[in-house]
């Protein structure tokens, strides 16, 4: 099974995704005029304006039901990984992902928010199977990405939150996996009986303060360190660029490990984060693509980094050689995960650092696989609207919570091996998919600044830009 999916993971993330994922980045980021650079102070502001609805949720609900999906245990043990197989200069081209990757999620939460419509219910579904449908008019491409969605978010992509969690229970507490898996499988299950409103309100609450925590106790350590601070900066540049002779063996792969877990972890192009994005209540498309441009800076710039500080600062790490060997074994016999950051903190923590990074990875990765249901519950959906199968989605909540269970208690090379083939077929079909209708995006973005200059409060107008099949926003605009 493992060297099955081995297999199919060196097909799919061939140097072309890799090459694919960076370029749409820095095409979009030019096409944009680096809106993520220029726009941040709108970023800001729109976290906190609008208000939920009936139908959907607010800026800052979508943002945290974003985050939840991102920050998880790509955060933790994703940056170990990421470490261990491509060197500390991994952690750069983590950094460029996020960078570039800023302006790929504003185009595709844009296009998400001006495709979105009204469920059954009467609440706000979108992503990428409903835009590509109306704006490229391809239903076969929108039913392949919502199949696609469905198993990878669904049966995948769980498993590797629910490993994590298990292994640092263990590591902990001596805690049996399939104790863990027992518990976090009802718990996910209260949540996910609740519907998207509950879904909405739990990550609300919980992202914000499991993110602070960890980045508080993070910036503890590195700051009981300062003084390995430069010395790990450089590493990390010098190994990035094959200039650090001892990492030379895997030079070429820290562009590989940084982008894949980079977008592992920030998921901008991997077409997840559209989902949340399109149920938020605005009064123009373009405002959710700022907020969710921001959550990429959140989950990369500041979890992530967190993560590599806290590692690379401490020197608890390994880095292993394409041929087995390793270049660094500092934690003999640990395997890349969660491991990592919990050796770090109990450097100067004794006795705190398994429990706390154990807690965070739990929060963490949690919130991650709810997060998951929802975008597999909303392709569900979208396939519903034609064949009209309502058992369809009590399927697919009986096969999560039998996917974390089975991930729970496999081992972490398979879960993540699984997790590496759901991410990137999404990311394949989705930034092939944006590429293709990027124009609607950017014409939201200049249709959205032209009005800021003018000092109103944007309201879209899909006919007057000449965006079709908006019906949405065609219909709001002709009920005012």
């Amino acid at each position: 099974m493992e060297a099955l999916v081995t297999a199919l993971n060196d097909i799919i993330w061939s140097r072309a995704l890799i090459y694919l994922c960076l370029g749409a980045g820095l095409y979009f980021s030019i096409r944009s005029r680096f809106m993520q650079v220029r726009g941040f102070g709108e970023m800001i502001r729109l976290l906190f304006s609008g208000q939920s609805s009936r139908a959907g949720v607010s800026s800052f609900q979508a943002l945290a039901m974003s985050l939840s999906g991102r920050v998880g245990t790509g955060n933790i043990a994703g940056v170990a990984t990421a470490i261990t197989f491509g060197g500390p200069g991994a952690v750069f081209w983590m950094w460029v992902v996020a960078f570039l990757g800023a302006s790929t999620a504003y185009v595709e939460s844009t296009l998400a928010q001006i495709y979105k419509e009204k469920d059954e219910k009467g609440q706000y579904r979108g992503g990428p199977a409903y835009f590509i449908e109306k704006a490229m008019g391809q239903r076969w491409y929108a039913w392949l990405f919502a199949l696609v969605t469905v198993i990878a978010t669904g049966l995948l992509l769980p498993g590797v939150q629910a490993n994590s969690i298990a292994q640092g229970m263990q590591t902990a507490w001596g805690i049996e996996p399939w104790i863990t898996a027992t518990v976090v499988v009802l718990a996910l299950g209260f949540i996910i009986f609740g519907g998207v409103k509950r879904i909405a309100h739990f990550a609300q609450v919980v992202v914000p303060f499991m993110a602070a925590a960890y980045m508080v106790i993070a910036l503890v350590v590195v700051v009981m360190n300062v003084q390995m601070l430069p010395d790990m900066v450089a590493l990390i540049f010098n190994s990035a660029f094959g200039r650090e002779a001892a990492f030379g063996a895997v030079a070429g792969l820290a562009v590989e490990w940084g982008v894949k877990r980079g977008i592992y972890s920030n998921e901008a192009g991997q077409g997840t984060g559209p989902h949340a994005a399109a149920a938020a209540e605005v009064s123009h498309p373009a405002k959710q693509g700022y907020v969710q441009a921001f959550s990429v800076y959140v989950d990369t710039l500041l979890v992530c980094s967190a993560t590599a500080f806290l590692i690379l600062s401490t020197g608890m790490y390994n880095v292993q050689a394409p041929d087995g060997s390793m270049i660094v074994n500092e934690l003999p016999g640990v395997e890349a995960g969660p491991g990592y950051a919990q050796a770090a903190v109990e450097t100067f923590l004794q006795g705190f650092g398994a429990p706390f990074v154990a807690l965070a990875l739990l929060f963490f990765a949690f919130t991650t696989i709810v997060a998951y249901y929802y975008m597999a519950e909303t392709n569900v959906t979208y396939i519903n609207r034609r064949v009209h199968r309502p058992w369809l989605t009590l399927l697919l909540r009986i096969g999560i919570m039998a996917a974390v269970a089975y991930g729970a208690v496999k081992s972490a090379a398979l879960a993540w091996g699984l997790g590496d083939i759901g991410v990137g077929l999404m990311a394949w079909l989705n930034i092939i998919a944006i590429l293709i209708l990027q124009k609607p995006a950017f014409a939201a973005l200049r249709d959205y600044e032209r009005q800021k200059k003018a000092g109103l409060d944007p309201e879209f107008d899909p006919e007057a830009l000449g965006i079709r099949n908006a019906d949405f926003w065609a219909e709001r605009k002709a009920s005012q």
